[in-house]
């Protein structure tokens, strides 16, 4: 038996700075989209002003959310989880502090441009040439941060959940810099280096990614630590962990052609990412079991911490809307669902049951330790927060697909002599008590996010920072 004790603390800094941003930007990103939900309830709310109208705001909430919020959540957990399971600090505290930075301007420089009507036009790669370069400078830094982490790790054994991050981050990256190539012909104009069909089919096979990837893997990462770490038992099977990893990575990257049902893409490439889709389903509820039997002799824990209620909550709206995408991603059902309000209520229950409530619980379990605290300020709050977080997500994926199937069914409506039955109007009229039930749903979300602000800003307020630094120091045990 041989021990030895390193006194080298992590840096619990930069996953600090990130944890507050993303509850910053969740705030942010959730109080834009309730806005812009509003705006279609009540048109007058675009106020007449360029910048204020849905079609430049809606861009800057999806920006917001993901990147923001999501991405916020990303860097933090990969920082905590990368050095505690490879027992070794951060590779480099200086390009963790420029990631840090330069994801926090990447975001402004969003904020900025995106109200200005500065765009590709890209669905999710949105931003101009020179923010997306910056961008692409920050992951690069983010990669080497944390690869060279895992290099100098004390730990024999790569811990699955670095698996998972170690791909979104190398696969995000592929994506981005494939996606933006461009022409610049001013400070913010651009044209795509690619042109019509393969243009289409450069973008979905980058937006489906940004969320296979940066939406999926990247969170299911933070899944597969803390969801343990909090029910406080081992993973249930971590050799379906393994076959979960490669299954997923190998598929999801095939299936953005679903994306271009119907259009000018080969029928080939329609089918192929359809076929891809459905066969997506196996290795997506592999992870979602996998999760859900890690509770097993800990379900009783659920009646009393709302944070593993967060956790487990998240891994069944995984589990549901990864059913629903491959789904819709049959062309049968495609035909019906796609444009319509059942597409944004498939992302939603993906972005707010699965993406936030996974990065609400890890965010609560991680924020005392970060300060030093025992616990939060107030479970209650944890609690209350829950479940308006559930409530508004079940009222606004509710309203998505009742509104989506109505809209779908009356589109396709025809009379005898072939003419449409319905104007496009009136199946507006028709979605308009589902458009009032989803801004309602994403107030209480939001509202949520204010409860989990207070009770952050309680609980850092009563922080010892040198605790939390005590408690950050690593002891390496070597049992031989």
């Amino acid at each position: 038996m041989s021990t030895a004790i390193s006194p080298t603390a992590y840096n619990y800094k930069v996953v600090r700075q990130f944890a507050i941003m993303t509850v910053v930007w969740g705030i942010l990103g959730m109080g834009l989209g309730v806005f812009i939900a509003s705006q279609l309830v009540w048109p007058e709310l675009n106020f007449d002003l360029p910048w204020t109208t849905f079609g430049r705001l809606r861009p800057l909430h999806t920006n917001l959310v993901i990147f923001a919020f999501g991405g916020c959540a990303l860097f933090a957990t990969s920082y905590y989880v990368v050095q505690r399971t490879c027992q070794t600090r951060l590779i480099s505290d200086g390009l963790a502090a420029f990631t840090f930075w330069g994801w926090q301007a990447v975001i402004v420089g969003a904020i900025i441009t995106l109200p200005m009507g500065f765009t590709t036009t890209k669905e999710y790669a949105e931003l101009e040439w020179p923010l997306a370069i910056l961008l692409a400078i920050v992951w690069v830094t983010y990669g080497i941060v944390f690869f060279g982490t895992i290099v100098k790790r004390k730990t024999k054994h790569i811990y699955v959940g670095n698996w998972f991050y170690g791909a979104f981050i190398v696969v995000t990256a592929m994506l981005h810099i494939v996606n933006h190539a461009s022409l610049p012909v001013s400070f913010f104009k651009s044209y795509s280096a690619y042109s019509g069909a393969t243009d289409a089919m450069i973008q979905w096979w980058y937006g489906h990614n940004a969320v296979g990837f940066f939406l999926t893997t990247g969170f299911l990462g933070m899944m597969y630590y803390f969801v343990p770490k909090q029910a406080e038992r081992p993973i249930y099977s971590y050799r379906l962990s393994i076959v979960h990893f490669w299954a997923l990575i190998t598929l999801y990257i095939w299936a953005g052609p679903h994306h271009l049902h119907y259009t000018a893409l080969p029928d080939w490439a329609q089918s192929l990412g359809m076929a891809m889709s459905i066969i997506l389903l196996a290795p997506s509820w592999g992870g979602m079991i996998n999760g859900m039997m890690t509770l097993s002799g800990a379900w009783h824990k659920l009646r009393t911490d709302p944070i593993l209620r967060f956790l487990v909550v998240s891994l069944a709206f995984y589990g549901m809307s990864t059913f629903e995408g491959p789904m819709m991603a049959i062309k049968t059902v495609n035909s019906l669902s796609h444009y319509t309000d059942w597409t944004i209520g498939h992302v939603h229950a993906g972005a707010l049951g699965w993406v936030a409530m996974i990065s609400i619980g890890a965010l609560y379990h991680m924020i005392p330790k970060l300060f030093g605290r025992a616990q939060m300020h107030s479970v209650s709050l944890i609690n209350t927060h829950f479940w308006l977080a559930t409530i508004g997500t079940v009222l606004y994926i509710a309203s998505m697909w009742v509104n989506g199937i109505t809209q779908g069914l009356m589109w396709r409506a025809i009379n005898d002599d072939g003419t449409l039955t319905y104007s496009f109007v009136e199946a507006l009229q028709a979605s308009h008590p589902g458009f009032i039930v989803r801004a309602i749903g994403g107030a209480f979300f939001a509202s949520g996010m204010l409860f989990m602000a207070y009770n952050v800003w309680r609980t850092v307020r009563a922080s010892d920072p040198a605790e939390a630094e005590a408690a950050a120091k690593i002891a390496v045990v070597g049992a031989h």
